[in-house]
C-alpha cells in the first residue's frame, strides 16, 4: 500500500485518541462516525436508538444560559414508560469523582495522609495484598497501586460476590499488577478500600460523609448512595443486549443520580466550588474531573468542556461487555459535544 493511501484510511476514524486503520474498524463504527451531523442535539438523542440502545438521556449546561434536558427510548420497556431527563440513573465509576473529593477534604482535615500506606490503614491486609506496605492512599486514588482489579478475577462473573468481603476477596492472595507507582492499572479494588477508609476513619458510612460535606452543601437533592435510598420506580431500566432481564434492581453499592445532579457536581468539581480553602490543590494532585461509568445495563458520560464552558452529561441505559455498544455510545457522546461546538453563540 502507498504512504500517501495509508495516511488517507488513518484519519478517518478516531477513538479513544488512537488512530486505527479503516480495515480493521467494524462498519457500524465507522458508519456512526461518518454519518451527517445533525443540527441540533434532539436529532442526535433520538438517533442514538438505531444504535440498539433502548434509552438515553442528556443533559447540557452551558455558562450563562438556561440547562438543556434531552430524552429519547425507554426508561421502561417493558412496562412502556418512556425515558424522561429526571429519571435517577446508576452512575457507576463517576462515583470515584465523589469519592476522591471527600479523600481530598479529608486530607486537608489531617484525618488522612495521601503518604501513609495501606498496610497502616489496613494492617490485616499484609500478606494478602502484595506490597501492602509500600502501597501508598495516593498510588491508590490514582490507581497506581498494582493492586489487582476484583472484576477482572476470571470468577467474578460465573461467581458474583455476594457482599463486600467477597468482593474483595477476588483481589486478595493475587500477584500484584506492577510494582506501586511503576505503572498505571485501573482499579475497582482501589476505590473500594478508600470507601472502606473513609467510613473507618469518619466512623460512619462514607455514604453519608459525602452527602454531608458534598451533596448537601452543592444542593444536589437527587443524588443517592445507594438504591436502597431511591424509589426503584424512578431508576432508569437497565438492559444487557439480547437479554430481556432488567438489571436495575441489582444493587452495586455505587451511587445513582439524575443527569442533572451529575451536571451541577461535575460544574462544581471544575470551577472548585465543590472545594473549601486548600482542598482543590489537594484533588488536583491526585485525581482527573471528569469520568465514565460502566455496569450491566448502564453507561455514563460526565465531562465539563472549557472551550465552551459547558457541561454535557450521557446516560445510556442499554450495555455490554464484548461488542460495540461502549465506542457507539462514545461516537454519540462526541457528536453531541461538535453540535454544541457549531452552534453560534446566541
Amino acid at each position: 500500500m502507498q504512504k500517501n493511501q495509508t495516511k488517507r484510511i488513518f484519519r478517518i476514524v478516531l477513538f479513544s485518541s488512537t488512530f486505527i486503520s479503516m480495515f480493521f474498524v467494524p462498519w457500524v463504527l465507522v458508519w456512526a462516525w461518518l454519518m451527517p451531523l445533525p443540527a441540533t442535539v434532539q436529532e442526535q438523542v433520538l438517533d442514538a436508538l438505531d444504535h440498539d440502545f433502548d434509552g438515553i438521556i442528556v443533559y447540557v449546561n452551558q455558562a450563562g444560559k438556561p440547562a438543556e434536558f434531552y430524552a429519547a427510548g425507554w426508561h421502561d420497556r417493558k412496562n412502556k414508560i418512556p425515558a424522561y431527563p429526571q429519571a435517577i440513573f446508576k452512575i457507576a465509576s463517576i462515583t470515584k469523582l465523589y469519592v476522591a473529593v471527600a479523600t481530598a477534604k479529608l486530607v486537608k482535615a489531617e484525618r488522612l495522609s495521601l503518604d501513609k500506606t495501606l498496610a497502616d490503614y489496613f494492617p490485616e491486609l499484609l500478606g494478602r495484598i502484595e506490597n501492602a506496605e509500600k502501597i501508598t492512599l495516593r498510588m491508590m486514588v490514582q490507581h497506581r497501586s498494582g493492586i489487582p482489579n476484583f472484576v477482572d478475577h476470571p470468577e467474578f462473573w460465573s461467581k458474583p460476590p455476594k457482599n463486600k468481603q467477597e468482593t474483595l476477596n477476588y483481589a486478595l492472595d493475587l500477584p500484584a499488577d506492577f510494582e506501586p507507582g511503576e505503572g498505571y492499572g485501573y482499579s475497582n479494588t482501589n476505590y473500594m478500600l478508600i470507601s472502606d477508609l473513609i467510613d473507618k476513619v469518619v466512623g460512619y458510612p462514607h455514604q453519608q460523609y459525602i452527602k454531608e460535606e458534598i451533596l448537601i452543601p452543592l444542593g444536589l437533592k437527587n443524588t443517592f448512595g445507594s438504591l436502597s435510598e431511591v424509589d426503584i420506580d424512578q431508576v432508569m431500566s437497565g438492559y444487557y443486549v439480547g437479554v430481556e432481564e432488567d438489571f436495575k434492581t441489582e444493587d452495586t453499592g455505587l451511587m445513582l443520580a439524575t443527569a442533572e445532579d451529575v451536571g451541577k457536581f461535575i460544574r462544581a468539581l471544575n470551577d472548585g466550588s465543590v472545594f473549601n480553602e486548600g482542598e482543590q490543590a489537594i484533588y488536583s494532585s491526585i485525581y482527573v474531573y471528569k469520568h465514565t461509568g460502566l455496569l450491566v445495563g448502564y453507561q455514563s458520560f460526565a465531562e465539563y468542556h472549557k472551550d465552551i464552558d459547558t457541561v454535557v452529561i450521557q446516560f445510556n441505559n442499554t450495555a455490554n461487555f464484548d461488542g460495540y455498544n461502549w465506542n457507539l455510545a462514545e461516537i454519540v457522546y462526541s457528536r453531541i459535544v461538535k453540535i454544541l461546538r457549531n452552534k453560534p453563540n446566541e
